[in-house]
């Protein structure tokens, strides 16, 4: 279930848009201001945002700007009763997604959400993030508070599927047929690799590759 982060000091306001986005089958998340929402969002980590502009401790356009700082990726709506041109170009200068006007039509967010997060989703399978590193596939790079952790391509691929379903157990037999194309390989081949991976991954990756006796391996973050 997708979760949403919900800005608005409005009470009223606040709990109507937490049933609606209840009730269309996502799990709501309310700040009432924006220390309140980025605190939540630290530790939360919402699929999406949607955000009032006027709050008491801070703009909807500051705290958006606030949380790009954070994510680059993570949809953004701005919800507002301001209506000018200027506001919206604005709102799309500091890093919204998109922009609504209120009265908010309850059946129109739920289907701009839907649209965000479908895009979201598009640009994020190519990217993993997990524990304290991130895997980008369009370079084959594994990288851990910016630093590149210098993994092959057999061993970023090793990596990448094992994290793609965090906590799967894959055979060996199914990570050489992946990786390598074939199973008739020796297994030392990707005991080797495994090995390597582990000793990149750096000591606080918050990831671990687990052997599995007898059947083979799954990776674990520390959350997990």
């Amino acid at each position: 279930m997708f979760s949403v982060l919900i800005v608005e000091d409005d009470f009223s306001t606040r709990k109507l848009m937490s049933v609606v986005l209840k009730n269309g089958g996502y799990f709501p998340i309310a700040a009432e201001n924006c220390a309140e929402a980025l605190s939540l969002f630290d530790s939360k980590k919402p699929d999406l945002i949607i955000a009032d502009i006027m709050l008491p401790d801070m703009s909807g356009f500051r705290l958006t700007e606030a949380i790009r700082k954070k994510d680059a990726d993570v949809p953004i709506i701005i919800v507002t009763a301001k209506q000018s041109p200027s506001d919206k170009h604005y709102g799309f200068m500091v890093g919204a997604d998109d922009y609504m006007t209120k009265p908010v039509d309850e059946e129109e967010m739920l289907l701009r959400i839907k649209a965000l997060l479908r895009r979201a989703k598009s640009a994020s399978e190519q990217k993993i993030k997990a524990g304290n590193i991130e895997l980008d596939y369009s370079s084959m790079t594994v990288t851990s508070g910016g630093e590149d952790l210098g993994l092959t391509q057999k061993e970023f691929l090793l990596l990448f599927k094992l994290l793609s379903y965090k906590g799967k157990i894959f055979t060996r037999n199914e990570l050489m047929e992946d990786v390598w194309g074939t199973s008739d390989k020796d297994d030392h081949t990707l005991n080797v690799h495994i090995n390597r991976i582990r000793e990149k991954l750096s000591e606080n990756s918050g990831v671990e590759i687990k052997s599995v006796r007898g059947l083979g391996y799954k990776a674990v973050t520390a959350d997990a």
